[in-house]
């Protein structure tokens, strides 16, 4: 019996099983020979998350946005002496990023947060580890998988320049350069009001809009009446 209450034909579920199993049979298989042939991976396919340590600046913010809290950051501050500052400054030293890719889901919301392109997605994903504490990958390793990383893909030629672009170009012009502002084309002037045609002789100027209906009290007015 069906949900339905309706009996159903004895049978039905196997042949259409069956029915499945031949239609699968007559298909071509799509079977890569993995590892043997290196299989073809979309151009953003999300791998492991590279580190590029210079980049870093310690700003947590890649921590505090991780909803796994799978990133673990340590670092210490130096003070930087500066010729010619009344005081020395203070930069973070990066001693440790850690990230547990056992709890990772791959969200990307580290790499999107990063204001300064310190972390990265590879196309790596061949990592895999017989004991689930060695996923949690240190900053020497997250460092490595950086010469994986692949190109970024080329600007379009019709789009605006990035604001690091525009702002390297204008220092390399020179404080005296013309800017964009400067350099664009003015604005097409409204054409002059044509003057009025010249009266000819004898002809008398035309009454205007108001003049021509007639006044109250008026003796045109009286007449129409």
């Amino acid at each position: 019996m069906s949900d339905d209450g309706e009996r159903s034909t004895p049978g039905k579920g196997l042949v259409q099983g069956l029915a499945v199993t031949l239609k699968t049979m007559t298909q071509r298989t799509t079977t890569q020979q993995y590892p043997d042939v290196e299989p073809e991976l979309p151009p953003r396919s999300r791998g492991v998350i590279a580190l590029l340590e210079e980049n870093c600046t310690v700003c947590m913010l890649c921590a505090r946005e991780c909803p796994d809290w799978c990133i673990y950051i340590d670092s210490h501050k130096e003070e930087v002496v500066v010729p010619g500052a009344a005081r020395s400054r203070q930069r973070n030293v990066l001693d440790r990023f850690d990230i547990d890719f056992s709890l990772c889901m791959y969200c990307g919301i580290c790499i999107e947060v990063c204001p300064f392109d310190a972390l990265h997605w590879t196309p790596e994903f061949e990592y895999a580890e017989t004991d689930v504490l060695d996923l949690l990958h240190s900053k020497d390793r997250l460092g490595d998988w950086m010469r994986t990383v692949p190109p970024p893909p080329a600007h379009d030629v019709l789009g605006e320049p990035s604001k690091e672009e525009a702002t390297a170009a204008r220092k390399a012009a020179g404080p005296g350069a013309a800017t964009a502002a400067k350099t664009a084309r003015p604005a097409a002037r409204r054409p002059a009001a044509a003057a009025p045609p010249a009266k000819a002789a004898g002809e008398e100027p035309a009454k205007a809009a108001g003049d021509e209906q007639a006044k109250p009290g008026s003796g045109e007015a009286e007449r129409e009446r």
